[in-house]
C-alpha cells in the first residue's frame, strides 16, 4: 500500500477570479512541487475548458488521467451552483460533482445543455435548479457520478450556510440523501467542529483546496492510501462513500480561524467578532453600520451542535484524523520577516524543495536537522511550532481571510489550536 495526497477541489482559467495560469499542464507540475499526487480537473461543464481536457488528458487508469509526461493523477470533477427556491426560501449551494470518466463527464454536460442551462458563462455555472434535482439529473446519466456539497458551512454557498443552507442533508436532498455520503469541511471549519453534530456521524469529511491559482493548491488535502493496482476512480469514491477508515489516513486542514468566513462582522466596517459576542452584545447587528452581521461558520457549528467536548471525546477514535498545517511560503515569510510573493521566500522555497523534496513532505515527515541545514535554525523552529500548533492567529470573516502566523507581532493575534469553543453555549 502507497499512502497519496488527493486535492479533489480545484478550478480552472474560465473561472471567475482565477488564474489565467491555470492550465492542465502547469496544475500537474505545481502539484509536483506541492507534493499532491492526484488532482481534480475542476470546471469540467464549460466547453472550452473541457475542449482543453480533452486535449491534454490522457488515460492513465481506470477513471484516471494524466498530463504526458509529468506524473500527476487528474480525477474529473467540477463545482456548480445551484440557486432555486426549495422550501420557502431560496437556496444557494455549492456542489462538487465527480464523473468516472471524461465520456460521462460528457454526456452530462450535454443533459445540462438540452435543458437550457447556461453553462459557457463561467467555469463554476450558476444552474436554475434545487441540489436534489441535480443529484437526479447525475444519477439518470451515470450512478457511478457522485456529488460532495462544497464548503459546507461557508455563509453564502454552503449546505448548511448561514444564507441560504439547511439544517441537515435530509432536508436538501430529501429521499436521495443516501446518495451524499460526504461533505467538504471548507477552509473556514475543521474536523472537530465538525465532530460535535452528531448527524455527520457516518458522513466522511473532506478537505480541498478550492484553489484559485496555482499558489493555492492543496492549501487542504486528503491522504489515503491504495495499492497501485487498485488505485482507481471507483475506489477512490468508495474510501471517500463508505468512510473507509482503514484506507482514508487523514485530512490536511487550514487552521480554520484563517478562513475568510470563520468569525462574524462586516469586512467593509473592519469589524468582526466572535459567535457568542454576536449572540450575547451584539444581538446579531454591526455597531458600526447598524446592519446585520455576516453570521460565519462558527456561529453556524454552534447552533446545529448537539454535543458536548466530553461527547466529542468519547467518538473522537472512531473518526478519520486530521493535521493542521500553514504553508510553507507563509512559514519562511513569517520566519524571515517578508512577503509570500518575495523573491527571498520564493529563493528559499525552491531551495527547500531542491535539496528535501516535495512541499508536503517538508511540512509533514521532513526530519528538523535536515531542514536546518538547508534553510537554517529559525525556518527549521517555525516548522517544528507549526507542527506542534504553537502559532498566533487573527480569524477571518466575512470574506477577510484571517492570519496565521508563526511569531507574533501584532497585539491582537492570539494564540492559536484552542479548540473548539461549545462549553459557552449560544
Amino acid at each position: 500500500m502507497k499512502e497519496y495526497i488527493l486535492d479533489l477541489h480545484i478550478h480552472s482559467k474560465y473561472s471567475r477570479a482565477c488564474s489565467s495560469r491555470l492550465e492542465l499542464p502547469l496544475i500537474a507540475e505545481t502539484c509536483k512541487i506541492r507534493g499532491i499526487d492526484i488532482v481534480a480537473t475542476g470546471d469540467f461543464t464549460h466547453p472550452r475548458w473541457f475542449s482543453h481536457m480533452k486535449e491534454q488528458l490522457l488515460e492513465v487508469g481506470d477513471g484516471l488521467y494524466g498530463v504526458k509526461n509529468l506524473s500527476t493523477k487528474f480525477l474529473i470533477a467540477t463545482e456548480v451552483a445551484c440557486i432555486k427556491k426549495h422550501k420557502g426560501k431560496t437556496r444557494r449551494i455549492h456542489l462538487l460533482l465527480f464523473a468516472p470518466t471524461l465520456g460521462v463527464a460528457e454526456k452530462f454536460n450535454n443533459v445540462l445543455s438540452q435543458r437550457g442551462f447556461n453553462i459557457r458563462s463561467d467555469g463554476r455555472p450558476i444552474l436554475g435548479i434545487t441540489s436534489k434535482d441535480l443529484l437526479s439529473l447525475m444519477l439518470e446519466t451515470d450512478e457511478r457520478m457522485v456529488v460532495i456539497p462544497a464548503h459546507a458551512w461557508t455563509p453564502w454557498f454552503g449546505i448548511f450556510g448561514s444564507k441560504g443552507g439547511y439544517d441537515s442533508l435530509d432536508d436538501a436532498f430529501e429521499e436521495l440523501s443516501s446518495y451524499v455520503r460526504a461533505i467538504e469541511t471548507g477552509l473556514s471549519s475543521d474536523p472537530l467542529m465538525n465532530w460535535y453534530i452528531s448527524a455527520l456521524d457516518d458522513i466522511t469529511l473532506i478537505s480541498n483546496s478550492d484553489a484559485h491559482s496555482p499558489q493555492k493548491l492543496g492549501r487542504e488535502a486528503n491522504v489515503m492510501q491504495f495499492s497501485e493496482s487498485h488505485m482507481s476512480y471507483d475506489e477512490i469514491m468508495r474510501v471517500i462513500q463508505k468512510k473507509d477508515k482503514e484506507n482514508f489516513l487523514y485530512t490536511i486542514e487550514f487552521y480554520p480561524e484563517e478562513g475568510k468566513y470563520h468569525n462574524d462582522g462586516h469586512r467593509d466596517c473592519k469589524f468582526s467578532c466572535s459567535a457568542i459576542e454576536t449572540k450575547n452584545k451584539y444581538k446579531g447587528i454591526c455597531p458600526v453600520c447598524k446592519r446585520s452581521l455576516t453570521i460565519g461558520v462558527d456561529y453556524r457549528v454552534h447552533e446545529l451542535a448537539d454535543r458536548s467536548v466530553e461527547d466529542v471525546q468519547k467518538i473522537r477514535d472512531t473518526q478519520i484524523p486530521y493535521k493542521s498545517l500553514v504553508p510553507l511560503p507563509e512559514i519562511i515569510g513569517d520566519s524571515i520577516g517578508k512577503g509570500v510573493a518575495t523573491k527571498s521566500v520564493q529563493h528559499i522555497y525552491e531551495m527547500m524543495i531542491e535539496h528535501i523534496g516535495s512541499e508536503f513532505f517538508i511540512l509533514l515527515h521532513a526530519d528538523l536537522k535536515q531542514v536546518e541545514d538547508v534553510a537554517g535554525q529559525v525556518i527549521a523552529d517555525a516548522l517544528d511550532r507549526v507542527r506542534r500548533g504553537d502559532i498566533f492567529i487573527r480569524p477571518g470573516y466575512d470574506g477577510e481571510f484571517g492570519v496565521v502566523k508563526v511569531f507574533p507581532e501584532d497585539s491582537d493575534i492570539r494564540p492559536g489550536q484552542i479548540g473548539f469553543d461549545i462549553e459557552t453555549q449560544l
